[in-house]
């Protein structure tokens, strides 16, 4: 039975009628037409491989041949491993918050920014990145959603395929108002936090960015990226220290 998901109930998960259960399922079961496939990208490889050596007067025409082939079924192989693990954290073979507090401490940390993992307020909503530095400060969480649903802005308002995607933005947008009141009143520094929502599967617009209702949903990858682009310094490295160690103080860890 595939492994269990962090973003559905479990019980459905084991009973085989989950979404997951069903891609991998499918998955599995096409493996064969995918060698199949694969084999005839490789054979027309192959020949093009050859000809491409006649044309340019190579003595190893059957060594070119066979390297196109390989090349091309390699090639091949990585786009149909990268769509699976793509959906890796959808699945619950991976942890979305993991690979995004990685790549937040390994592109951020040599910039003067402090990111600190699993926080919450006590009693009220949690975040799983809180990231401060010379630009500002965010709250950032995961999500992911089945390969196929469409993520936009329409007029303003975030769908998820068919699904307003307001229950998603309000909670991140209340939770961010709530951790700038905390820290503004705690340090005496006036805090204002945006809020981003990792998306570790389901189908962003061109670019990996989708902006509304004041969050901002965007690629894992594109996170640190996104918050080092942005202009101007907001705290000097004296505020930035004192905001991370009031929040480490203040906020519960989860």
């Amino acid at each position: 039975m595939p492994g269990g998901s962090i973003y559905v109930q479990q019980d459905e998960k084991y009973t085989g009628s989950s979404p997951q259960w069903w891609y991998e399922k499918f998955w599995r079961e096409d493996a064969q037409n995918r060698r199949r496939s694969r084999y005839v990208k490789a054979g027309v490889g192959l020949v093009v491989g050859a000809l491409l050596a006649l044309r340019f007067g190579s003595e190893f025409v059957p060594f070119w041949g066979a390297v196109t082939a390989g090349l091309v079924a390699a090639v091949d192989w990585f786009i149909d491993w990268r769509s699976f693990r793509a959906t890796a954290v959808w699945r619950g073979a991976r942890h979305g918050e993991a690979i995004t507090g990685r790549l937040l401490r390994r592109q951020l940390g040599r910039h003067g920014y402090k990111v600190l993992d699993g926080r919450a307020i006590r009693d009220q909503a949690s975040i799983d990145h809180l990231v401060i530095g010379p630009a500002g400060i965010w709250v950032i969480d995961n999500e992911s959603w089945s390969p196929d649903t469409e993520i936009g802005c329409y007029n303003g308002r975030l769908f998820f395929s068919e699904k307003y995607g307001t229950k998603w933005a309000k909670p991140l947008v209340d939770t961010a108002e709530a951790f700038a009141e905390l820290l503004t009143r705690e340090t005496g520094i006036q805090v204002t936090i945006s809020p981003m929502l990792a998306v570790h599967c389901g189908l962003l617009p061109r670019g990996g960015v989708v902006a509304g209702e004041g969050l901002t949903l965007i690629k894992p990858r594109l996170v640190s990226r996104r918050i080092k682009a942005v202009d101007g310094v907001v705290f000097t490295e004296e505020q930035i220290e004192l905001l991370a160690r009031t929040a480490a103080r203040e906020l519960q860890k989860v």
